[in-house]
């Protein structure tokens, strides 16, 4: 059964205290402040390590490039089945200026994806 915690415990720091337990804090896998204080004063044992980028951010930036790839794929496939309806020769020049566009959009984002993604691989490896 879990414990209600519902006494309080108030200290007063200094500047330089407050941004040294921020600090230390910060090298830990501890995800909030209140809980790494509970167990540094409760003398628990606790873990450090690095956090390179949270699973939040992870999320958000593959949200992102997910969005981004969408977006260009979309363009794309816009710009062939455009491609479907033209139906005289001068029609194909403005078509084909777009269909560049779209195409060098569509391989800056999949190289910013798989950039990404190596990254991310030798982030998790370490």
């Amino acid at each position: 059964m879990k414990e209600n915690k519902n006494k309080w415990v108030h200290v007063r720091l200094s500047e330089a205290e407050r941004r040294q337990l921020q600090e230390n804090f910060s090298r830990t896998t501890e995800r909030k402040i209140s809980t790494y204080a509970r167990n540094i004063l409760l003398g628990k044992p606790m873990i450090k390590g690095v956090r390179n980028l949270t699973g939040e951010a992870y999320f958000r930036s593959f949200s992102q490039l997910l969005k981004d790839l969408n977006g260009a794929a979309n363009n794309f496939n816009q710009a062939v089945h455009k491609l479907h309806t033209l139906r005289q020769l001068d029609q194909y020049k403005p078509w084909l200026v777009a269909y560049e566009a779209d195409k060098r959009k569509l391989m800056k984002d999949i190289e910013e994806l798989k950039d990404f993604i190596n990254k991310t691989a030798a982030q998790w490896l370490q």
